[in-house]
């Protein structure tokens, strides 16, 4: 059973750590410094057949350091949390900073950015006492439920259990220093539809920081099962331009590529589809994206980003129409503007219409698809941020008259990005939330289906 005690008998001791840290910088000579340390264990099971197949009990810790020259920036990490080790890291991050050239936008965040105060409780501590013995069961009940959907379920590649735990504090020499513990669980289960000589894999997982808020285990593997079942009916379609529905986890990756295109590194880099597009209209008029960093037990919740920054409510987007970007410190330097506590990446992005109603559940979506296509599962990578051309291998559904007629594979699906967000028809009330991201299903408009 993992032992989780760790978490909170070490904060102060890691606090500590951090301050030992900062002196140590200073008295090298750094013009600034700051240090992260952490600690997280957790226990991985995987069973197949019913069979065990592994157990995984893992315990890391690092500490990571950051010094500057004025603006020059040296940076080593460690494991080993002794004074001679911390004395050894800070001295090699203060070595490679004497020898790096002068970035006019490195430095620490401006101290009015910094929250200074402690950080709230936004319940991200939820530590799951699973043992091997009991993580194993859950493993076996979950692909039992799968195996058990239909006789076509003849194989499995497996079930997962996961828990993990962990401490995390930062500090740096402009008086931040804060942190907070965290955890983490999931159940997955990926069972295989055989039917003559026709075979189809599907999966399907539940992720939350609170073991009480997962799905059931058996309701884990009886819905991956029935998703198996239903691809044995695939076969391909006529190439043609269709009206597209991509499924809500799918649609949660249509908003994480928004997410890269107005990220602050691509933005500096001009790599993106989105330059220079602040205040102006890149999704539909009707869509909202909404960043709320506060969403108790919340995937993307934090109440500062990995520099210490104050996270902030905000509308990134308002009817359509760009209102922020995502940048850290420095990207928000390179690019002559503010931080928007965003080191690190998004904070609980939502996604949402202005039009969606009551009855946009996911049946409802199929029939203002009408007829069309239902995307599923996407395969490859297919993207390029720098023109947003779009184009996946996909696998999905076909649908008449807004009933699933039946599987579809080998297709690919083609757009541009920017075309897609303008295009987006509607969005479902089946909100789903994937790491950072919440959306419901997307319908858009018209997309190019290759088939046969």
């Amino acid at each position: 059973m993992p032992d989780t005690s760790f978490v909170r008998q070490q904060d102060p001791e890691f606090r500590q750590l951090i301050e030992d840290v900062l002196k140590e910088a200073r008295r090298v000579g750094a013009s600034d410094a700051a240090a992260d340390v952490s600690e997280n264990q957790g226990l991985g099971v995987t069973v197949r057949r019913g069979s065990l197949e592994t157990v995984e009990q893992t315990r890391d810790r690092s500490l990571d350091i950051t010094v500057y020259h004025g603006q020059q920036r040296g940076s080593a990490s460690t494991s080993d949390f002794s004074p001679a080790a911390i004395k050894a890291t800070v001295e090699a991050a203060w070595h490679i900073a004497r020898h790096t050239a002068s970035d006019p936008a490195a430095g620490l965040p401006d101290e009015a950015d910094l929250l200074l105060e402690p950080a709230p409780d936004l319940s991200l501590y939820h530590p799951w006492q699973l043992n091997p013995d009991q993580a194993t069961e859950l493993a076996r009940s979950a692909e039992q439920a799968a195996l058990d959907t239909g006789p076509a379920i003849r194989n499995s590649d497996g079930a997962s259990v996961g828990t993990h735990a962990g401490l995390f504090v930062m500090g740096n020499t402009r008086g931040f220093l804060n942190g907070y513990p965290y955890s983490r669980h999931s159940v997955s289960v990926s069972p295989i539809a055989q039917e003559g000589d026709r075979m189809q894999r599907d999966f399907w997982y539940t992720a939350h920081r609170d073991p009480a808020q997962l799905m059931e285990a058996t309701e884990v593997g009886r819905y991956a099962g029935e998703r198996a079942l239903a691809r044995l009916s695939a076969r391909r379609i006529p190439t043609g331009r269709w009206p597209v529905l991509f499924e809500a986890p799918l649609a949660c990756g249509l908003l994480g590529a928004f997410t890269q295109a107005i990220s602050g590194g691509a933005l500096y880099r001009r790599a993106s589809f989105l330059v220079d597009s602040l205040g102006q209209p890149v999704l539909a008029d009707h869509v909202d994206i909404h960043e709320d960093p506060w969403i108790p037990a919340a995937f993307g919740s934090t109440a500062f980003d990995n520099e210490g920054v104050r996270t902030r409510e905000r509308r990134v987007v308002d009817g359509g129409v760009l209102q922020g970007y995502l940048l850290s410190t420095y990207t928000a330097r390179k690019l002559g503007m503010a931080t928007t506590g965003n080191a690190g990446g998004s904070h609980n992005l939502i996604l949402s219409s202005r039009q969606t109603t009551a009855q946009d559940t996911y049946e409802g979506m199929l029939r203002r698809l009408d007829t069309g296509l239902l995307v599923t599962e996407l395969i490859g990578q297919g993207v390029n941020y720098i023109t947003g051309d779009y184009s996946r291998g996909a696998f999905g559904y076909w649908v008449q008259n807004g009933v699933i007629q039946h599987a579809v594979e080998e297709i690919t699906i083609a757009g541009n990005l920017r075309d897609m967000f303008r295009g987006i028809v509607m969005v479902g009330n089946d909100t789903i939330t994937r790491g950072t991201k919440s959306t419901g299903s997307i319908l858009i408009d018209e997309m190019a289906v290759a088939g046969q």
